[in-house]
């Protein structure tokens, strides 16, 4: 099967102003992109210039999506031009140009074999891929896993054996990356192995619900090392799939497929259920070009108790000024509004790896409720010397600490902040000030998982598909923001859909781009998408400071296997087993000819 090349087509396409001074041989670069220190160690590398010479600006850009982490010929272009002239030298990309040449998604090539008894029970599955990475490897993978995180193709069961060989392909095509949301092509392993797990229903002759039931990892099993060594950190997955099926009604949905088969109706049910793999990463497993990918944070609270927290993350709409400013909130009792969160400025913050992979919460959302409690730490401290007792004789209650036992000794964080930065004789060995800086490097990555069913009608004459309704249950951990996270699950559904229907990088027989515009290149409204219906349920990671696990990639990882289950579904009455993505009127209306179409080939 063929999950084709994509792209992720942000609002704003990639630009950088270079400003070379060459009084103060310092250079300014204004510059869309979601990793700002770690493009200013590579501008050094290749420039000859210190770091502290170089100020990277990333100020809010109109979303990412992976598609602003790499380094294009045009930020370099805008430096060199910069100071070589002496003069601010600005680059910016029309869409066609964001369309053709930056990092695109997917194009990987897949042939899956799966392994099962005749009561369902799923025991390995085999893979062989081909990827296409176009002329070169435009953003570099993890080090340790060439093919990203792939391995992470036997989803959500519990198998006793699997293998996977990818071979990696260069060819004529716009270089390659990880982008578009994807978790390091977790995307493409999820794709693959729902499909597979689809059509053993169909073979069996058993319920798509059921089959997945059985074989879900259950709760007690984890953590959870896969046959291929990723090490799941915890779950409960049939209580999620449970919560998706009773929010459809999914039997009273079977019943009324049944009904509109006999009428000659193509009604479509489709699951699938993902592990997503999240928060690069652990220095000693992963690093971009030998950067560890550890994240830092930096908190200073003022002497009236207001807080500044720098973070070395960049938000292309996530809200991170919500979240992060929640967590030191939780952490401190500070109000939310007290806290400033500054980001993308390399100037201005501690060094980290970026956003992207859905690394920001998992990652830097650790590192913040970590220097937090340093922070709250170092108020105990404090505190002790204003009330004259034993740090260990104080206990913690949000936003203060008092004497344990007496709850009419105790001082607030503004207090105790107020009186950190004044003449108060401090324990021996006490700085002054609640200042704190930290940097997390996470024990493994966080596994955020969902249930997902959509429901799709396609127009039997034109092929047309409509997505009726759209169930999403989606389990991230802890959640800071509730409507943050939804709003994250929100645009991951339209992708998905998206990808399932419209999205594809077309070429003809001479080479040439079909989709170098929004009149080619589509992508969904909210036309096309119904009114989603979400679901949660909460499972902590044992090893993140909050319990947290990241969700914004999750729903694009989700949701394409389900819109495609649910179309192939509904093209059963018609013998159709598979049909590759994107799934147009024209690709549905072959397939039910029996004439597959490919739809990442217009050869005329």
């Amino acid at each position: 099967m063929l999950y084709p090349r994509s792209h992720p087509a942000p609002l704003e396409t990639c630009g950088a102003v270079a400003d070379f001074d060459k009084v103060t041989g310092k250079l300014t670069l204004w510059t869309t992109t979601q990793a700002p220190h770690a493009h200013r160690t590579l501008y050094a590398l290749v420039a000859g210039l210190p770091e502290h010479k170089i100020r990277v600006i990333s100020p809010d850009i109109g979303g990412g999506f992976g598609n602003k982490v790499g380094i294009y010929p045009g930020y370099v272009g805008a430096v060199v031009g910069s100071i070589v002239t002496g003069k601010p030298v600005k680059w910016m990309e029309d869409r066609s140009e964001n369309l053709m040449s930056t990092s695109f998604a997917r194009d990987y090539h897949m042939h899956g074999e799966i392994a099962a008894n005749r009561d369902g029970k799923i025991l390995g599955v085999r893979v062989k891929v081909i990827a296409d990475h176009g002329a070169f490897n435009g953003t570099a993978q993890p080090t340790k896993f060439p093919a990203g995180f792939f391995h992470v193709f036997t989803g959500s069961y519990d198998l006793q054996a699997a293998h996977c060989e990818v071979t990696g392909v260069y060819t004529n095509k716009a270089p390659g990356g990880v982008a578009y949301a994807c978790s390091f092509r977790i995307t493409e392993a999820a794709y693959l192995v729902e499909r597979m797990v689809d059509v053993l229903a169909y073979e069996l002759g058993m319920d798509a619900a059921e089959l997945r039931m059985r074989n879900l990892l259950k709760p007690e099993q984890f953590p959870y090392t896969c046959p291929t060594g990723w090490e799941y950190d915890s779950g409960d997955y049939p209580r999620a799939l449970r919560l998706a099926v009773d929010i459809a009604g999914y039997e009273d949905l079977r019943r009324e497929q049944e009904v509109k088969r006999e009428r000659g109706e193509l009604m479509g049910i489709g699951l699938s259920f993902f592990t997503e793999a999240v928060g690069a990463g652990p220095r000693k497993h992963m690093d971009i070009l030998g950067l560890g990918m550890a994240d830092g944070a930096e908190l200073r609270i003022h002497p009236t108790g207001k807080g500044v927290l720098r973070i070395s993350v960049q938000s292309q709409g996530q809200g991170h000024e919500t979240t992060y400013a929640q967590i030191v909130a939780e952490e401190l009792g500070i109000s939310p509004e007290d806290i400033e969160v500054v980001h993308g400025d390399t100037d201005q913050t501690p060094f980290g790896l970026g956003t992207y992979g859905s690394r920001s919460t998992p990652v830097s959302g650790a590192a913040t409720a970590v220097v937090a409690r340093k922070v709250r730490e170092r108020a105990r401290l404090v505190a002790s010397a204003m009330l004259e007792v034993d740090p260990d004789d104080l206990e913690w209650t949000k936003g203060r600490w008092g004497v344990r036992g007496d709850p009419t000794q105790s001082k607030t964080i503004q207090e105790i902040a107020l009186a950190a930065h004044s003449n108060l004789e401090l324990p021996e060995g006490v700085e002054g000030h609640l200042d704190a800086t930290t940097v997390y490097n996470p024990p493994n990555l966080t596994f955020p998982f969902g249930a997902y069913i959509c429901v799709v009608d396609v127009d039997p004459g034109t092929g047309q598909v409509k997505v009726r309704r759209f169930i999403a249950v989606d389990d991230c951990g802890v959640r800071i923001n509730p409507t943050i996270v939804e709003g994250q699950v929100h645009g991951g559904l339209a992708d998905g859909v998206g990808m399932a229907l419209m999205q594809v990088m077309a070429f003809d027989s001479d080479g040439n781009h079909l989709g170098a515009s929004f009149m080619d290149y589509l992508l969904p409204t909210s036309l096309e998408c119904p009114s989603w219906e979400l679901g949660e349920t909460v499972t902590p990671s044992p090893h993140h400071p909050i319990g947290a696990k990241g969700v914004g990639e999750s729903a694009t990882v989700g949701s394409p296997a389900a819109v495609v289950n649910a179309v192939m579904d509904a093209l059963a009455p018609h013998g159709v087993r598979h049909a590759d993505m994107p799934l147009t009127p024209a690709a549905v209306w072959s397939a039910m000819q029996g004439r597959p179409l490919r739809t990442d080939l217009a050869i005329g």
